[in-house]
């Protein structure tokens, strides 16, 4: 695999962040700031202070697996957090009903632990993000996020900026790069990889 390739960017997140996907806003159709594409799926929450639950929303985005997915006619929070039917490695729109009451957010909770970087032949040409409270372990597998060899493993502590050395040919996945992860940090990485 030559040197010169097309590189394309996932994010890996971990944790809970009640407007990672979009801040508070009353416009019918929500602002995505972070949207995906994900490496593991996430479960995606609406927020509201007031009672938004006479409203509905439309998702649209990708599931666990990538294919496209909707959720119609999904019931807006009241005074509380709801999360969105499915889980999804990408948000493409939220759209409401109707007006609405107060301030909506959409955020991430409890994303999967393990996740597909690239399913065929890669390389894992850099990363970079940062560690919110909490440790952990990132581990890049070759094959399977279960059962495959370790390729790279990073150690996470609190706080910490995540960006390790990787050399200028970055690390071969013959069989695909997947991603597992153990420990309590939030985490949000981007990984850089051939696609």
């Amino acid at each position: 695999m030559a040197n010169v390739s097309d590189v394309k960017s996932k994010q890996i997140l971990y944790g809970a962040d009640v407007d990672a996907v979009s801040a508070s806003g009353t416009a019918t159709t929500l602002v995505l700031l972070n949207s995906g594409p994900w490496v593991n799926a996430q479960t995606v929450t609406l927020t509201s202070s007031a009672d938004n639950s006479g409203i509905t929303f439309a998702v649209v985005g990708k599931d666990a697996d990538g294919a496209a997915q909707t959720v119609a006619a999904f019931t807006g929070p009241d005074t509380t957090t709801v999360s969105v039917t499915g889980t999804w490695t990408e948000i493409t729109s939220i759209t409401a009903s109707g007006a609405i009451t107060t301030d909506i957010s959409a955020g991430v909770t409890g994303g999967a632990t393990t996740g597909i970087v690239f399913a065929g032949r890669t390389r894992v040409r850099g990363m970079n993000g940062v560690a919110g409270g909490g440790a952990g372990r990132l581990y890049f597998k070759n094959s399977s996020a279960t059962t495959g060899a370790n390729k790279l493993i990073l150690d996470v502590d609190s706080g910490e900026a995540i960006a390790p050395y990787i050399p200028d040919n970055g690390i071969l996945f013959p069989d695909g790069a997947y991603f597992a992860y153990d420990g309590t940090a939030v985490v949000g990485v981007s990984v850089q990889y051939d696609g």
